[in-house]
């Protein structure tokens, strides 16, 4: 059985229901059946035409569960208008499930769930897996979101700056178990690029790639973080940079920046250094300096801080860093790194100490208890 083709078919087959008047959950059970019959039934016997074998079961199965409800005579009308299966206006129905599963009304893991379920195909199992919860809690989430959607109605255009967020929430989650979330995030959000012409569809799928590329340098063979100044650039995955940077040039000349497409840029700058020493600080200022001018987003500001330690030495940095809330996220961390930076061990050593007691996560709080283990083994301490 190709499960490939039947997640990739998913979002199509859901949306026809969708747009013939199911309610999202009720079209979105009826789906999940059609797919456990085909695995089922397909092996022996595949279809010619898969997708309208999978829409024609799942509307079938629809049916049968309204049946009996007083809406029968409706979606019997219904089904006599509607052609009994086809692929018909499939680029707008998979677009219609970004839309609605990226709804306003839901809460960002909400969103991310519903989009790796109806969009991504993923089972309730493997997203549960992925997020490293109960697969009942996650089954609960997901529950909850489709009745949150269901019934919401399509006459205004959806925002795509809602649907990208979403996308990049679940590339941001990584991967674990047997889910590889920053590669889904790629798959689906290659397949909205491909559906919608906007510049910063592109540039987040830009930054997917430039981000992605980096990944198999990012951990030591003992699973401990390696910073990326640190990193061995023969490991960089050179296809999925090039990639990355011709989707971005493209995007950038149509002249309608926006910070997915200046976030790549910061990234594009970085992966075409071929040393840490060679990268071009200067310009990474400049681009930070577009995204505050985009998002006046307090975490940009921090990481602008950085790069302008880099570029114009860690006094500077400080000066910058010092401006802003401490209690912001890897505030610690890069007021302990900059600290090094300008020779201050000592206060270096204790700011690694605090940072890691502040770490999101286990590999980052082991990462910074050996930077101020290393700190204070230099101070003899």
């Amino acid at each position: 059985m190709d499960e490939a083709l039947l997640r990739s078919l998913t979002p199509g087959v859901l949306g026809i229901l969708v747009r013939r008047g199911a309610d999202f959950a009720a079209a979105e059970d009826a789906v999940q059946d059609a797919l456990v019959e085909a695995v089922r039934v397909w092996p022996e016997d595949p279809p010619r035409d898969a997708k309208g074998w999978l829409v024609t079961v799942a509307w079938r199965r629809f049916l049968d569960a309204t049946r009996a409800d007083t809406a029968r005579r409706r979606r019997e009308d219904l089904v006599e208008e509607e052609p009994a299966a086809g692929p018909a206006s499939a680029v707008d129905d998979t677009l219609r499930l970004y839309f609605l599963c990226a709804h306003p009304s839901l809460t960002p893991s909400s969103a991310v769930a519903l989009t790796l379920r109806a969009v991504g195909g993923l089972t309730t199992r493997q997203i549960a897996r992925a997020y490293l919860v109960p697969e009942a809690t996650m089954a609960q989430r997901i529950s909850r979101a489709k009745r949150t959607v269901s019934g919401v109605r399509f006459d205004r255009p959806g925002d795509v700056a809602t649907v990208l967020r979403v996308l990049y929430l679940v590339f941001n989650e990584g991967y674990s178990g047997d889910v590889d979330l920053a590669a889904e995030a790629i798959r689906l959000t290659r397949q909205l690029a491909a559906r919608v012409d906007h510049p910063e569809v592109a540039g987040l799928l830009a930054l997917m790639l430039l981000h992605h590329a980096r990944r198999a340098a990012r951990t030591a063979s003992d699973g401990s973080l390696v910073p990326l100044a640190e990193q061995d650039r023969s490991r960089w995955d050179t296809a999925s940079i090039a990639e990355g940077v011709a989707i971005l040039q493209a995007a950038l000349a149509r002249d309608r920046l926006g910070e997915f497409q200046a976030q790549a840029a910061v990234a594009a700058l970085h992966a075409d250094a071929p040393s840490a020493e060679d990268t071009d600080w200067v310009q990474i200022v400049e681009w930070y300096d577009e995204l505050v001018r985009l998002t006046d987003n307090p975490v940009v500001r921090l990481n602008r801080a950085v790069a302008v330690g880099e570029a114009d030495g860690p006094r500077a940095g400080l000066t910058a860093l010092a401006a802003l809330d401490d209690s912001l996220p890897r505030h610690t961390a890069a007021a302990a790194y900059l600290h090094e930076r300008d020779g201050d061990l000592a206060t270096a050593a204790r700011l690694y100490a605090e940072a890691a007691h502040k770490a999101p996560d286990l590999a980052e709080r082991d990462h910074l208890t050996r930077q101020a283990a290393r700190l204070n083994a230099r101070l003899g301490r």
